[in-house]
C-alpha cells in the first residue's frame, strides 16, 4: 500500500500548475482520476503540449484517465456522484468558470462535506483580477521575479522555468495534505486555493522581506548573490564555476585555496561589510586565479577545504554526473504504446516507500473502469455514452 492509497483525488487540471499540483499526489499512490473532456468538446485534444511529449508524460503519471463532459446535465450529474464518493477534486480554471458549471466549494460540500477541493488561480478567487487569465511569466513579471534576474542593467528577464506555475502546484499541494490531516480530527473539508500571483510573491522569498521589513527594493545582481558575498560565477581555464562563501570563515577557505593571502590583507576587503562594498574588487581578485585551472580541478580543490563550489551544467551534463546517477533522480516509467519513458521522480525520499511508476494514461482510458468502482451499471454507461456525456 502506497502511503496516500486510501485518497480518491478528482483532477480537472490542465496544462501545469494545476497538474503539478496532482502530481505531488499521485506519485505516492493517491487514486487519481484524470477528468478531461469528451471529443466533441475538446476538439484540440487538450492543453499541455503534445500526449506523448515530454512535458505531458511527466506531469500527468500515476494517474487513471476518463472522458466527461461537464457542459452537459448528464456528465455534470455524473460527476457529482464521483465527488460524493471522492476525497479530493482539483480544478485550475478561472474562478468563475466553476461557479457557472456549479462545482464551487459549497456546492461540493452540499453534496459531501469531507470533500477538499484545491483551487489554483492566476490572481486570486476574488478582487479587481480574479477573472483575469492567468500565465506564469505575467506571475514573473508582477511577483518580482523578473525584476531581480539577469544581469545589472540588462532590464527584466524571465527565469528559465516556470516558477509561478510549479511553486503554486507545490504549495496548493500542501494546502491539500494540511486540510486532509486538518480533516481526520474535523471530519469536515476545505476549500483550499493559491494563485500563481501569490505562489511567485511568496518564492521571492528573502528579495520580498527585503521590502516588506526594510524598505529596500531588491535590484539585478546577475550571477552574484545579492547580500552573500562572494557567491557567484567564476570564469576558469575551461569554463565556469560557482563559489558560495559568504562569511569570515569561508573567506579565509577561499583565499587559502587560491594563495592570495597577500591579496587578501588590502583594507578595502578586509571585512564581510567591505567586501560586500566592493564585490566587483573581491570577484575581480577571484577570477584571476580561477581561470588558471580547470572547473573539475578547482571543485576538488574548493571541495576539500569545505568551500560550497560547483559545475554549471547543461541538461546532458546534469544527468551524466556520478552524484545524479546515485540518486536516481531519473525514473524509468514502461508504457504500453512508447516502451520506456524517462522521466523525473518526485525529489523527495521517503524510507521504505518508492515513488510510484504508473505511465500517463491515454484520453478515456479508463472511463468504464472508473464509473463501474463508482457505482454505475453497464447499463448507465452505455446510456451516458450515447447522451455524449463521456
Amino acid at each position: 500500500m502506497m502511503p496516500l492509497a486510501r485518497f480518491t483525488v478528482l483532477d480537472l487540471t490542465r496544462v501545469r500548475s494545476g497538474p503539478t499540483c496532482v502530481r505531488q499526489l499521485a506519485d505516492w499512490g493517491a487514486n487519481v482520476i484524470k477528468i478531461e473532456a469528451t471529443d466533441e468538446v475538446d476538439t484540440g485534444k487538450g492543453l499541455g503540449g503534445e500526449r506523448d511529449g515530454p512535458d505531458f508524460q511527466h506531469v500527468h503519471r500515476n494517474k487513471r484517465a476518463m472522458t466527461l463532459n461537464l457542459k452537459s446535465a448528464e456528465g455534470l450529474a455524473t460527476f457529482k456522484r464521483l465527488v460524493a464518493k471522492a476525497d479530493v477534486v482539483v480544478e485550475n480554471y478561472r474562478p468563475d468558470v466553476k461557479d457557472r458549471l456549479g462545482i464551487d466549494y459549497d456546492s461540493l460540500a452540499a453534496i459531501n462535506p469531507r470533500i477538499i477541493l484545491g483551487s489554483i488561480s492566476g490572481f486570486g478567487q476574488d478582487g479587481p483580477y480574479a477573472k483575469r487569465p492567468g500565465f506564469d511569466q505575467i506571475a514573473q513579471g508582477m511577483g518580482g521575479l523578473m525584476s531581480v534576474t539577469g544581469l545589472p542593467g540588462q532590464g527584466p528577464v524571465r527565469a528559465g522555468i516556470p516558477v509561478a506555475d510549479l511553486t503554486a502546484g507545490l504549495y496548493c499541494a500542501l494546502g491539500i495534505m494540511v486540510a486532509l490531516l486538518e480533516r481526520e480530527q474535523t471530519g469536515k473539508g476545505r476549500w483550499v486555493h493559491v494563485s500563481l500571483l501569490e505562489a511567485m510573491i511568496a518564492m521571492m522569498d528573502f528579495q520580498a522581506t527585503r521590502w516588506t521589513m526594510k524598505g529596500d527594493v531588491p535590484k539585478q545582481a546577475g550571477n552574484d548573490h545579492p547580500t552573500t558575498i562572494p557567491t557567484g560565477l567564476f570564469k576558469t581555464s575551461d569554463g565556469v564555476m560557482n563559489i558560495a562563501g559568504g562569511g569570515q570563515v569561508m573567506w579565509e577557505r577561499i583565499v587559502k585555496v587560491l594563495g592570495i593571502e597577500e591579496e587578501a590583507k588590502d583594507p578595502e576587503i578586509a571585512t564581510d561589510k567591505l567586501r560586500s562594498q566592493n564585490r566587483k574588487k573581491v570577484n575581480a581578485l577571484l577570477e584571476k586565479v580561477t581561470q588558471t585551472d580547470t572547473s573539475a580541478n578547482w571543485v576538488a580543490k574548493f571541495n576539500k577545504e569545505g568551500v560550497p563550489c560547483g559545475p554549471v551544467y547543461s541538461m546532458d551534463q546534469v544527468f551524466a554526473d556520478e552524484q545524479v546517477k546515485h540518486l536516481g533522480v531519473e525514473m524509468t516509467v514502461q508504457h504500453p504504446r512508447l516502451g520506456d519513458v524517462n522521466v523525473v521522480r518526485a525529489p523527495m525520499q521517503i524510507a521504505g516507500v518508492e515513488c510510484a511508476k504508473n505511465p500517463t494514461p491515454d484520453r478515456g482510458q479508463h472511463t468504464d473502469e472508473i464509473l463501474g468502482e463508482f457505482g454505475f451499471s453497464a447499463e448507465e454507461i452505455a446510456a451516458l455514452r450515447a447522451a455524449k456525456a463521456i
